[in-house]
């Protein structure tokens, strides 16, 4: 009952994320552009500035690339080796799995980044089982990264701020307790005038 309850959560916020295309998208670039330096690395036999005696290259910069996805362009950085040897097939591989890769980015914003979904990620967007250091290195990242995006400042103005509050169960030093989870809903000024000028939304003060 428990899980079935958990997974039920999971699939609401998971659902109101597809509705932030920015974050979705910025969440898609972050992990592919690690995968990337990941698959280089790989290739090389060595990590970026890593120094080893199992090197089989050295790299060369990075050229653009653009990838069009289901909520938006990307743009990406694709690692170059001085032989020109290195291919991947991460921008194929992606948009013949994308509506699943999205939804475990999701889960991993949502959930925390685990080395479960990295690995499950990594491995079906290049083809090959990355080593535990290299998928180490990714969660690492990744989760420097959401964490970072996650604690964003906001610059931009809000018409109005909703903000309420509910209490989830989560496990804390093997204690099961209470904790009060903040929700905060912005509401932005595009969106106030557009139900302003939206037939039968009142006309004049814009309320309803």
């Amino acid at each position: 009952m428990t899980k079935m309850k958990g997974n039920s959560r999971l699939t609401e916020v998971k659902g109101l994320l597809e509705g932030d295309r920015d974050l979705v998208l910025e969440l898609i670039r972050m992990a592919l552009q690690e995968v990337l330096e990941a698959d280089m690395a790989e290739a090389l036999g060595a990590a970026k500035g890593e120094r080893t005696a199992e090197r089989l290259g050295y790299r060369s910069g990075y050229y653009s690339r653009s990838l069009v996805t289901r909520v938006g362009k990307l743009e990406l950085r694709v690692p170059q080796d001085r032989q020109g040897r290195f291919s991947t097939e991460l921008f194929e591989r992606y948009q013949r799995s994308e509506k699943a890769l999205v939804s475990a980015l999701m889960e991993m914003y949502v959930q925390g980044v685990s080395t479960r979904k990295v690995k499950a990620i990594t491995e079906e967007l290049c083809g090959h089982a990355f080593s535990a250091s290299a998928i180490s290195r990714i969660n690492k990242k990744l989760d420097a990264r959401l964490k970072a995006f996650a604690e964003r400042r906001l610059e931009e103005a809000f018409a109005y701020l909703i903000l309420d509050a509910r209490y989830e169960r989560v496990r804390e030093a093997g204690v099961i307790r209470s904790q009060a989870v903040l929700i905060a809903i912005g509401i932005d000024w595009p969106f106030v005038k557009l139900r302003r000028s939206a037939p039968g939304s009142g006309g004049g003060d814009g309320q309803s």
